[in-house]
C-alpha cells in the first residue's frame, strides 16, 4: 500500500515578511555566527531560541580537529538552554548560516535532538530556518523528521 506524506511549512521570500518575534529571532541568529568557530569547514552558523519566559540565547557551531567532536549551533544552545533553563521551556529556534546562499536547515542529529527537547518540554518547537535572503518555518521538529527514532 503506498502512503503519502505532506509536510507543511510557511515560506517567506524577505526577512520583513515574517512575523515580527521570528525576525527578531533571525537577527539574534545573525548575531550568534560571530562566535562561531569553523575554522574547517568555514560553514559558520548561529542559532538563537527564545524561551517562553522571553528570554533569548545564543549557540554557534564550534569545530574541532578530532572529527566529529565539534558541535551544531542548534545543539550548543539547546544544551546549554536545558542545563541552565530546564523550567523555561524553549517555543522557538532560529537558524542563520555564513556563507548564506540558501536557507541554513539542520543537519539530521540536529533534527533529531530537537525533536528530543519537544518530547521532554512536553510541547513544540517553531523552527524559522533563514538564509540567502528568504526563511521557512515549521511549527515542529516532527515536520522536518516525520519518521522519527524514538526508543
Amino acid at each position: 500500500m503506498e502512503k503519502k506524506l505532506e509536510i507543511g511549512y510557511h515560506h517567506y521570500s524577505t526577512p520583513e515578511e515574517l512575523p515580527a518575534d521570528d525576525r527578531v529571532l533571525v537577527v539574534e541568529a545573525q548575531a550568534a555566527l560571530k562566535k562561531a568557530y569553523a575554522k574547517y569547514s568555514g560553514f559558520r552558523v548561529g542559532a538563537a531560541v527564545r524561551l517562553a519566559s522571553g528570554k533569548i540565547l545564543h549557540g554557534a557551531n564550534s569545530e574541532s580537529e578530532v572529527f566529529p567532536s565539534g558541535i551544531c549551533a542548534e545543539r550548543s544552545v539547546l544544551y546549554y538552554a536545558e542545563a541552565n533553563h530546564a523550567s523555561d521551556p524553549v517555543v522557538a529556534l532560529a537558524i542563520a548560516s555564513d556563507p548564506s546562499e540558501r536557507e541554513c536547515y539542520p543537519c539530521g542529529g540536529c533534527r533529531q535532538v530537537i525533536l528530543d527537547v519537544e518530547r521532554r518540554q512536553g510541547r513544540p518547537i517553531r523552527l524559522i530556518m533563514s538564509g540567502g535572503g528568504t526563511a521557512s518555518v515549521v511549527d515542529s521538529a516532527v515536520a522536518l523528521l516525520p519518521f522519527t527514532f524514538q526508543l
